[in-house]
């Protein structure tokens, strides 16, 4: 008996790496698949009420398709309409960012004792063409790697949501074993999933809202950009919030002179984030979603590293999904619970 728990114990501490390397290698595939799976299920419900209705299985997948076109639209004009405040701005903003950074880089250096720049020219090649032009390459193969992956991950929904393979099936045979295996466990695992991730995108797109109205509130430029960018960095837990909050700050550092201005910026920044992510997230969520600090941390790590920023995004709702998995097990429960700091 003890010779069969020590070959289990060494057989996972050399199958859980490889599983790891496998994720993080095929990453290509495995990065739209779970996205698109926890995207499908915001369109589940829609689907098994059309079902109810009996419509044709293919004219709610394009109903479908037409939801998600007409959301990616509006995501496009938001963007354009952030480009075009971006585009508008004189070079005077640019010049005045620049001497501030050079204002805040002699402060350091003064604090520090350290020279963190040999002279002006140096900074001046910051902000250089030659500068934005070494970037370039590197973030166009970004964005065309990101929209391969956007629409692999939205062939992958449609697939999901057209029963092209059974999620419930697959995890019925494996994951949820013969005594839990009902529709009943699955639907609960679902259901937990669907609310989890309403909630979560209900208060970022609350959050960038509010974030975007405090920057046109105190005459922070590009509050659209700032609220877009608040939206997205808010699914990344508890370090997208302090992102999100040291940026926008850092930028209005430009344009505040008055620090007492400044201050009062930080703080309502802080407040939406603290208001939305603090306080409403939780009521939201409820005790059954609450995970405590040190497994967000882990899971944003250890996915982090998997699969870089969309780890950082997904880690979460993976996380909050082995959490109601091992809760259907008497056998790791304790695991669930300390996951939760309950």
């Amino acid at each position: 008996m003890n010779d069969r728990k020590t070959t289990n114990i060494l057989l996972l501490i050399i199958v859980v790496p490889l599983v790891f390397y496998m994720l993080k290698t095929l990453s290509f595939i495995f990065i739209p698949l779970v996205s698109s799976m926890f995207i499908a299920l915001i369109f589940l419900p829609l689907m098994r009420w059309l079902k109810k209705k009996g419509s044709p299985k293919y004219l709610n997948i394009f109903i479908v398709v037409v939801i998600m076109a007409i959301c990616f639209k509006l995501f496009g004009e938001l963007m354009q309409l952030s480009s075009r405040e971006i585009l508008a701005t004189d070079n005077q903003f640019f010049e005045r960012a620049k001497a501030k950074l050079g204002q805040l880089i002699a402060s350091l250096e003064g604090f520090f004792g350290v020279d963190f720049l040999k002279g002006e020219e140096t900074l001046k090649d910051l902000v250089s063409k030659e500068a934005v032009m070494k970037n370039l390459v590197p973030t166009v193969d970004f964005v065309s790697g990101t929209i391969s992956m956007l629409l692999t991950t939205i062939f992958f929904v449609l697939l999901l949501l057209a029963e092209s393979f059974d999620v419930q099936k697959i995890m019925r045979s494996t994951l949820i074993k013969q005594q839990f295996a009902s529709i009943k466990t699955f639907r609960k695992i679902e259901k937990d999933l669907l609310t989890f991730i309403k909630v979560k995108f209900f208060v970022s797109l609350l959050t960038g809202i509010g974030t975007g109205l405090v920057c046109w509130f105190f005459g922070v430029s590009f509050p659209i950009f700032w609220g877009l960018f608040a939206f997205a960095i808010n699914f990344v837990q508890m370090v997208g919030s302090v992102i999100c909050v040291i940026t926008v700050t850092i930028f209005a550092f430009v344009e505040i002179d008055s620090a007492s201005m400044l201050l009062f910026f930080a703080l309502s920044a802080t407040g939406v984030q603290a208001l939305f992510g603090g306080v409403l997230e939780p009521i939201f969520m409820g005790k059954s979603f609450s995970i405590n600090v040190i497994t967000i941390l882990i899971a944003l790590m250890l996915w982090g590293f998997v699969w870089g920023v969309p780890g950082l995004i997904m880690s979460i709702p993976i996380t909050v999904f082995l959490k109601v998995l091992f809760e259907q097990y008497k056998s790791t429960r304790m695991i669930a619970q300390l996951m939760s700091g309950q």
